[in-house]
């Protein structure tokens, strides 16, 4: 599984996979892929390192837990796959973009296109039993996940970072606020969403505005 990692990646965190928590999950991880349906497909468990490279990452967005449905989860946090009916949190990231913009609703549900712009879309987990949300927490994910935030916020300067939600807000602990930017809201699900919590929050033109002020290319949302 580690194989599936880029080599950008490889050279920040070979400390964290000799670890024995590390090799206790990646135990546990192959058990459960061998004995039970699991998702994403085991190929894409590290999907979000193979299509963001560190050296290219400018953006981060903190899920929680892959989908747990059929053909849903691809490895990058609030995206499926192309042609899969988008799930609640993704309409409403779509209907946001589409008002704070003043774009079309996107029709593509894959946000493979974000990643390869420099946007990590990291989930804190990143697998999980089919039909058993948060099945693989508290297994070993969380702990290499915030190794990976923390190895962003020290090795890298001026990464964007979007905490959407009172789980991704409790990140901001392992994030050198001096040393980047941190935008908060509330979580794109529809309960958050529906009491004036995601609407309005102007993230996708926000990240934009800094990255031109950088000289960076922005990104096509």
């Amino acid at each position: 599984m580690i194989a599936d990692l880029h080599d950008s990646w490889k050279i920040h965190l070979q400390s964290e996979f000799e670890k024995p928590y590390f090799k206790a999950l990646m135990q546990f991880v192959t058990s459960e892929y061998d004995t039970t349906q699991c998702f994403p497909p085991s190929q894409l468990i590290f999907n979000a390192f193979e299509k963001c490279h560190f050296d290219d990452l400018k953006i981060v967005v903190i899920g929680q837990d892959p989908y747990h449905n059929s053909n849903q989860a691809n490895g990058l946090c609030f995206s499926v796959n192309e042609g899969v009916t988008h799930p609640p949190s993704l309409i409403n990231i779509f209907k946001e973009i589409a008002s704070d913009l003043g774009t079309a609703y996107p029709e593509n549900g894959n946000l493979e296109r974000w990643a390869k712009q420099g946007v990590f879309l990291l989930n804190a987990t990143l697998t999980v039993r089919a039909h058993n949300p948060g099945s693989h927490q508290n297994r070993g994910w969380e702990t290499f996940t915030d190794a990976v935030i923390r190895t962003i916020s020290n090795e890298k300067e001026g990464v964007i970072f979007l905490l959407w939600g009172g789980f991704a807000k409790k990140k901001i602990k392992l994030i050198d606020e001096e040393k980047h930017h941190i935008l908060t809201s509330g979580h794109p699900s529809p309960l958050s969403a529906n009491r004036g919590y995601w609407f309005g929050n102007k993230h996708f033109s926000e990240t934009n505005n800094i990255l031109k002020k950088k000289n960076l290319k922005t990104i096509a949302w």
